[in-house]
């Protein structure tokens, strides 16, 4: 039996996409049931299969959640970081699960959000694809087997120039993957970007760059670098179209799960 899903952020590229994905049947066992935007969106009331760039099909944009929420049976959220937070409220209010792919939060929003995972299962992660879950894995294991080795660690990230918030998600997942390898707070040894007279590079820190420009989809590079060698750890994505599959993977996943927060570990099993 399919199940319906809600699209949270329905008009924005990553909905859009997802939108797409279900009306091809992309995941068998799920459905588009309901997608919304926020009241003010221009989206509102329209077609979201024309919106997605695809066929025409029943379901509107909704400013309402209400109404939009009505016949799913799990949400999927990349809308923007103050809805997101609400979204989780009002999915808990439901008893619904939900996705989460949305970056940025606050740690009020964070909160909410934990808060919510207390009464419905949520999957959280700020990459949704495989091969960067595969990735965080890989830069924490290097960073546990370098670490006091002397190699400078540098997390360097490229996207799209409509991208709103930097270093990207996926950015600070690595960050958080290599901290936890060397056993450090991350919040105590990043540096976001250089410029000036900054000084010698330091023994402890994790630098983070960031670019912007055209349609760059995603592209993120862990540097471990030492005297007379490089490793690098990359992973580059050509499409959206991945990290919506991988939300709608994780989308089937927690449908029953017990409440909690879950990441796309728990649901690739790695």
């Amino acid at each position: 039996m399919s199940q319906g899903v809600l699209v949270l952020g329905a008009a924005g590229r990553m909905g859009r996409t997802i939108v797409r994905l279900l009306l091809e049947g992309s995941v068998e066992e799920l459905v588009l049931s309901g997608a919304m935007e926020s009241e003010s969106h221009p989206g509102v009331g329209q077609d979201a299969g024309l919106m997605a760039g695809a066929s025409p099909c029943s379901t509107l944009i909704a400013g309402d959640f209400s109404l939009a929420s009505a016949d799913a049976a799990v949400g999927i959220d990349f809308s923007f970081h103050e809805a997101t937070a609400a979204h989780a409220t009002q999915m808990a209010e439901a008893g619904k699960p939900l996705v989460i792919g949305t970056t940025g939060l606050t740690g009020k929003e964070l909160s909410d959000v934990h808060q919510a995972a207390t009464s419905v299962p949520i999957v959280m992660a700020p990459n949704m694809s495989l091969g960067v879950n595969l990735l965080f894995c890989l830069a924490e294991a290097a960073a546990t087997a370098l670490k006091d080795r002397g190699y400078d660690i540098e997390i360097e990230e490229r996207h799209h120039r409509l991208k709103k918030d930097a270093p990207s998600g996926t950015a600070l997942g690595l960050g958080e993957a290599v901290a936890k390898g060397l056993g450090v707070n991350l919040e105590n040894v990043a540096l976001h970007g250089r410029e000036g007279m900054v000084g010698e590079r330091t023994d402890d820190e994790i630098g983070f760059h960031a670019t912007r420009g055209g349609d760059i989809v995603g592209d993120h590079t862990v540097l471990f670098a030492t005297s007379g060698e490089i490793v690098e750890l990359s992973h580059r994505a050509t499409s959206r179209d991945t990290f919506a599959i991988g939300a709608l993977r994780a989308a089937a996943w927690v449908i029953g799960q017990p409440p909690g927060m879950y990441s796309m570990r728990d649901v690739l099993a790695l």
